[in-house]
C-alpha cells in the first residue's frame, strides 16, 4: 500500500493527544508510580486518568464540545436552483449517504460525487465501498463519480476543484465536521454549500446521563475537528 510517511506520522501524532489516549497514558503513569512505591504521585494520576475518562464519556461534557460545531450550519431544506453535484465526504457512509441520497432525488439529473481512500489494512477505498452503498439503495451508476485518491479533506478539497472548479456544489459530511470542512473548500476557491447530516447531540441526553462508550467516541470526533481547526489557523 502507498502511503505517505508524512500522513503517517500526522496521524500517529494526533492519535497520541486525543482524549482516551490522553486518559490512559495519564494512567500509566499513576501505574508507574506505584510500582516505584510513590504512592501519593500514583494516586494523583490515577484519580486523574479516571476522572478524566468518565468526564470525556458523559453526555453533558460531549455535547458541550459537540454544539458549537453542530449548531453552525442547519440542516439543508431548499435546494439552491442549477445546483447538480453532490459530494459525499469520504467515511461514515451509513450515516452520511441518506442525506446525499435524500437530495439526489429531489434533483434532476443530479450527480454524487464519493471521495475516500482504502484505510489502514483495507483493500476497498472508501469512495467505491460508499458507491457500491449508493447503488444498492437506487442511485444509477452512471450518476456516481469516484475519487479513490484523497485521504484527507485538503485533498478532497483539490480533487473536487479538478471536476467543479468555481460550480456550486452541495457538500455532504456530519455536522461536526461541517464548519472545518466549509473553511478548506473555501480557501481552496469552491463554493460549498453546507448539506450537514449525522447530528450527535440528542434531546434525550440529560445530566443524569451516565458515562458511555458512544459519547466517548463522540468527544474524540468533536476533539478531533478542534485540532484541525487549531492546524488551519496555525497555517493561515
Amino acid at each position: 500500500m502507498n502511503i505517505e510517511i508524512g500522513f503517517v506520522i500526522k496521524k500517529a501524532i494526533s492519535a497520541l493527544i486525543m482524549p482516551l489516549p490522553i486518559g490512559l497514558i495519564l494512567g500509566a503513569i499513576g501505574l508507574w508510580y506505584l510500582y516505584k512505591e510513590h504512592y501519593k504521585k500514583a494516586k494523583i494520576f490515577l484519580s486523574i486518568s479516571l476522572v478524566w475518562i468518565a468526564t470525556i464519556a458523559y453526555s453533558p461534557f460531549t455535547n458541550t464540545l459537540l454544539e458549537p460545531l453542530e449548531s453552525t450550519y442547519k440542516r439543508l431544506k431548499e435546494i439552491p436552483k442549477e445546483t447538480k453535484y453532490i459530494l459525499l465526504l469520504g467515511g461514515d457512509k451509513e450515516n452520511r449517504a441518506w442525506e446525499a441520497l435524500r437530495l439526489y432525488h429531489k434533483i434532476p439529473n443530479a450527480k454524487i460525487i464519493t471521495t475516500g481512500y482504502a484505510p489502514f489494512g483495507g483493500k476497498i477505498p472508501s469512495a467505491i465501498s460508499t458507491a457500491n452503498f449508493l447503488k444498492k439503495v437506487g442511485v444509477k451508476r452512471e450518476d456516481i463519480i469516484i475519487e479513490t485518491k484523497p485521504k484527507t479533506t485538503e485533498e478532497e478539497a483539490i480533487e473536487t476543484k479538478k471536476y467543479l472548479d468555481k460550480r456550486p456544489f452541495m457538500l455532504v459530511t456530519s455536522a461536526y465536521h461541517m464548519p472545518r470542512a466549509i473553511q478548506i473548500f473555501k480557501k481552496h476557491g469552491l463554493n460549498p454549500i453546507p448539506a450537514p447530516t449525522d447530528f450527535k447531540i440528542k434531546n434525550h441526553d440529560t445530566p443524569l446521563s451516565t458515562p458511555k462508550g458512544k459519547k466517548l467516541l463522540q468527544t474524540d470526533q468533536a476533539w478531533h475537528e478542534y485540532l484541525g481547526l487549531f492546524w488551519n489557523l496555525l497555517r493561515s
